[in-house]
């Protein structure tokens, strides 16, 4: 990075490697923990156009899955197949960054955003489980219309929790500019 960054951008930093420390280690939640949080973080790092993001988020969660599979956690997800987590995650990130540009003020822009978040989710939930089908050497024997059917009740909480963190994303942002404009205030008197 040959810029120092302003303030903004370290906050911004911080939030989205924070949001996916504390919500990595568990896929869907639980009682105790959040759900899984990356692909919404991915999206808000291409949102805000932060490229040195894009890599330092891939470390981050490689580092995350390793530190949680070294301390107990199934690694039944890690084969060949996980290198297909980055065209998942850069998905997001180019959905972010599209989605940017339609400069999400007005109430169309927002169903569009919404639409993208959706189509980006999705199409980072077929790479993500077709590549595991295809190059992790766990389901060799079965068909992919069994695979398909199997996987496709972990869609329903994949979307859900992406669009839960990016609609409260969008928020924190809209209270954020809210408080950033100065207030008019009047100074006539009666």
């Amino acid at each position: 990075m040959n810029k120092i960054l302003n303030n903004n951008q370290q906050w911004l930093a911080i939030s989205l490697i924070a949001a996916m420390l504390l919500t990595r280690f568990h896929h869907f939640g639980s009682a105790l923990s959040l759900p899984d949080a990356s692909l919404a973080v991915f999206f808000f790092a291409g949102f805000y156009s932060r490229q040195f993001l894009l890599p330092l988020l891939m470390l981050e969660a490689v580092l995350i899955d390793y530190i949680a599979i070294s301390n107990g956690t199934s690694g039944w997800c890690v084969s060949p197949a996980y290198v297909f987590l980055i065209p998942t995650y850069a998905v997001m990130w180019g959905a972010g960054k599209f989605t940017q540009a339609l400069n999400n003020s007005a109430t169309k822009n927002a169903l569009i955003s919404a639409a993208f978040v959706i189509s980006a989710t999705t199409l980072a939930f077929l790479i993500s489980n077709g590549s595991f089908y295809l190059f992790s050497g766990k389901f060799d024997a079965m068909l992919i219309t069994e695979y398909s059917s199997k996987v496709m009740h972990y869609y329903p909480a994949y979307i859900s929790s992406t669009l839960i963190y990016t609609l409260c994303g969008f928020a924190i942002r809209a209270f954020v500019i809210k408080l950033s404009k100065p207030t008019i205030t009047s100074n006539r008197t009666i």
